[in-house]
């Protein structure tokens, strides 16, 4: 990412190491999420805190909207310099981080107890594999990089939505927005259809003409991310005029009703089918209202503050992007440390000290790598 204008984009900084934080944060939370009925205080903990954080990748999603939109040069040129920048880290991290998972369970700590482990996929075949099947998908050791194959197709349409803005007035970006904020709504309308007595078409269970032939429904080339795009460009050409009363006010209590939904809805779902993750997912959705209604709060809090920059705030920030890339692998390594060290104490304590314990090490990772010419385009 880059800034637009030195000086003016402290905020945007700050916000970047706010998300960076939480996705760390997030994933901290998962070894205590995994234990499901085995420990109930722990799920417990690990839900409610995950929940908090939900926020963190639509945060970077909408940074990408507010530094690079509108976009000022030719759709190749965009490609050329987007696109290949996000491939070879992602190729690097995709070979890197499997390797680093077998290493660290089968030869530095392989009596890890970490319940979010299954050691069978860190075995030499299946390291291996992962090795060259990351051209597909990810696998469990890169989770975190599903991210870049959806940021690589938001880099794909963003010269799209750019010439529109260019030309759209207020009303025209407000209308886009509503109807984004219709499909928010959607993974509830499609879990509670059955409810309602709808059994899907042949056993797809797709909504508004989606079906075992056409994946592509009435909402599909207006939901997701790319909203969060269009609503960062939006709050920053027509930023919110509200007084601090006022934003207060309107903020927090929406942030409130989105992490009470987000929390209780998982346990609730949690009830109702135990341990599937295809359904518990459903309430943790990044493109879904309730975690919309905790990121609003914080990019408009946050830019409201409007900070100014600093060489300490500009250079962590500068390390955000190769601390997500690299931080997954350190995050297990953390859960270990952790429980060695400070099993006793609350599950709370136990997952920010893993997150800090991993923002820190894969901190300094990054700035080592940065150090050097060639580890430097794997981080940035």
């Amino acid at each position: 990412m880059e800034k637009k204008v030195q000086g003016e984009m402290g905020w945007v900084n700050l916000l970047r190491i706010i998300a960076c934080f939480l996705v760390v944060m997030s994933h901290s939370c998962d070894p205590f999420v995994a234990q499901f009925e085995a420990n109930k205080g722990a799920f417990l903990t690990g839900v409610f805190t995950g929940s908090f954080v939900r926020s963190c990748v639509p945060l970077f999603v909408m940074m990408s909207g507010v530094l690079l939109l509108p976009i000022n040069m030719s759709m190749a040129d965009f490609y050329k310099k987007r696109i290949v920048r996000i491939l070879i880290p992602l190729v690097f991290w995709s070979l890197a981080l499997p390797i680093l998972f077998f290493v660290y369970l089968n030869y530095i700590n392989p009596g890890t107890q970490n319940p979010a482990l299954n050691l069978a996929n860190h075995t030499y075949d299946a390291t291996l594999g992962n090795l060259y099947l990351f051209i597909f998908n990810f696998s469990f050791a890169t989770i975190p990089l599903w991210y870049m194959y959806m940021l690589v197709g938001l880099y794909l349409i963003m010269p799209v939505f750019s010439g529109w803005l260019k030309q759209a007035t207020k009303k025209d970006i407000e209308i886009f927005l509503c109807v984004w904020g219709i499909a928010l709504v959607l993974p509830y309308i499609k879990m509670l259809a059955p409810v309602l007595g709808y059994k899907g078409n042949y056993g797809n269970m797709g909504l508004f003409g989606v079906c075992d032939w056409n994946d592509y429904g009435t909402f599909y080339y207006i939901s997701g991310f790319t909203g969060y795009l269009v609503m960062a460009y939006y709050l920053v050409k027509y930023p919110l005029d509200w007084t601090w009363n006022k934003m207060l006010s309107i903020t927090i209590p929406m942030f409130l009703v989105g992490y009470l939904v987000t929390s209780f809805g998982f346990i609730e779902t949690q009830k109702h089918f135990p341990g599937n993750y295809a359904n518990l997912e459903i309430v943790w959705y990044f493109a879904g209202i309730n975690v919309f209604m905790m990121t609003f709060p914080v990019f408009v809090i946050v830019q409201k503050m409007n900070i100014a920059s600093t060489p300490a705030l500009s250079k962590l920030a500068s390390l955000t992007f190769g601390i997500y890339l690299c931080h997954f692998v350190f995050v297990e390594v953390g859960y270990d440390v952790i429980e060695a060290i400070a099993s006793p104490l609350p599950v709370l304590v136990k997952i920010l000290g893993i997150a800090c314990f991993t923002f820190g090490i894969s901190a300094l990772l990054v700035l080592l790598m940065k150090a050097f010419k060639p580890t430097r385009r794997f981080i940035s």
